[in-house]
């Protein structure tokens, strides 16, 4: 199982704002499974990207916060540009699409106004 990059992006950010989520409330915010969840941090991890480390004032030590390291961080604002370069294209190419609905929308009411005239 391969690391996708939305699913890679969406973890940095959640990770970047709630470094200190746990594995369940990472996956909730997800929408992902908690044995998915723990092969992408496992994968980062492995990756350098983060890094996983105990509260040590916490009482539980199954707690862990998960922080970006350096090159996550470099990282994160690679693949930020990324998706936001995707998502503009993507954008873009809806635009368009709708523009050209509107405009066949604009031919088909035309030809059934000058249908309508012709009726005696």
């Amino acid at each position: 199982m391969k690391l996708d990059e939305a699913t890679h992006y969406q973890l940095l950010k959640i990770l970047t704002e709630h470094p200190e989520y746990t594995q369940r409330q990472i996956a909730a915010a997800m929408g992902l499974s908690l044995g998915k969840t723990n092969f992408c941090l496992n994968a980062l991890i492995g990756k350098g990207l983060i890094k996983a480390g105990n509260f040590r004032r916490n009482q539980d030590k199954r707690v862990y916060a998960y922080l970006l390291t350096p090159q996550g961080i470099e990282d994160k604002a690679r693949i930020t540009i990324q998706f936001l370069q995707r998502k503009m294209a993507e954008y873009d190419a809806l635009k368009a699409e709708i523009e050209s609905l509107r405009r066949e929308v604009d031919v088909l009411d035309a030809k059934n106004l000058d249908a309508g005239r012709s009726v005696p």
